[in-house]
């Protein structure tokens, strides 16, 4: 009997081992089907960033597309004048990854030490002298007027180099964002600013609204021209501030249908906004840098863009 009892429990033993995987001590269905879950998990991951990936290089092909045989050079824009008298100085603004993010602030020559602010986001060429230039406006206006930096100090001369940067920028969002952060910090508790509101142009204007939804209660004014838009009714939802736009109705990279659903969208969920297409203008008709300027289009944006900013930030 007690040989007979030792054979059944040897053979339960072996049949439990083989049963199980790896001499965990899990059953085989168990197993397989921790190992099924584990790979839907990182086949979502994969798709979603696949997705992801092929949505920035959408977006990035596109604004090549707008900029084929561009330049960056000054547009009439930047030959207005501030004001009033302005000063402006490079300027540390916060740091990502532990490395110092470098901009450029401007406010009138005169100012005390609390004014509304903007944080001003360069095109796709970059942080260039025209973008300063148009930080140096704004602060005549009677800003403070940050002029970040998300391209980590290069300069775009050339269509196939902005491609190249945005690409890189929009690739690393989550480091633009932080980015974006620091400047919002920086204005709001370093310089005590009562208010601030975000411009941006082309590049800049997608990450013009970004901001304002990273912010949606913080921001007070968002100026977006012809930059990537999202029309995604909950996170639309969220935006407290006033928010204007400025398109071209022959731009292919935002077209006017995109803009009317943005601006539907926002209306339906009673937000405070107002688009404006133009007729005859590009992308970029109002870029400070480049060749697509639309000397009409491109006054009567600035002039509406300096009312709402006055309304709602002063």
């Amino acid at each position: 009997m007690r040989r007979t009892g030792l054979i059944s429990l040897f053979a339960f033993v072996l049949l439990f081992s083989v049963g199980c995987k790896n001499g965990e001590g899990k059953p085989d269905e168990t197993a397989q089907a921790e190992e099924a879950t584990q790979k839907k998990s990182k086949d979502n991951k994969d798709k979603e960033m696949t997705s992801s990936d092929d949505e920035t290089e959408g977006i990035t092909s596109k604004m090549a597309d707008e900029h084929e045989g561009d330049e960056p050079e000054a547009s009439p824009l930047t030959e207005m004048e501030p004001a009033q008298p302005v000063v402006g100085r490079s300027v540390s603004y916060g740091t990502v990854d532990g490395q110092e993010l470098t901009g450029y602030v401007a406010q009138p020559e005169n100012a005390g030490s609390s004014l509304p602010s903007l944080i001003v986001i360069h095109e796709w060429w970059g942080l260039n002298d025209n973008i300063r230039k148009m930080a140096r406006f704004l602060a005549g206006e009677g800003y403070r007027a940050l002029a970040v930096d998300l391209y980590d100090d290069k300069v775009a001369e050339s269509p196939d180099k902005a491609q190249q940067f945005m690409g890189a920028a929009m690739k690393n969002k989550e480091a633009v964002k932080t980015n974006l952060k620091e400047a919002y910090r920086y204005l709001h508790e370093d310089r005590s600013a009562p208010r601030v509101g975000v411009i941006g142009w082309c590049f800049g204007g997608g990450w013009s609204l970004q901001t304002a939804l990273m912010y949606p209660d913080e921001i007070d004014a968002t100026v977006i021209y012809y930059g990537e838009l999202v029309t995604d009714r909950t996170a639309l939802k969220t935006l407290q501030m006033p928010v204007v736009g400025f398109f071209g109705a022959e731009d292919n990279a935002i077209p006017p249908s995109t803009v009317r659903t943005f601006e539907s969208t926002l209306k339906d969920l009673g937000k405070d906004a107002e688009m404006y297409i133009y007729e005859g203008a590009n992308h970029a008709f109002a870029n400070p840098s480049g060749k697509r300027y639309n000397p009409k289009a491109a006054a009567d944006a600035w002039k509406k863009t300096t009312a709402f900013l006055e309304k709602h930030l002063k």
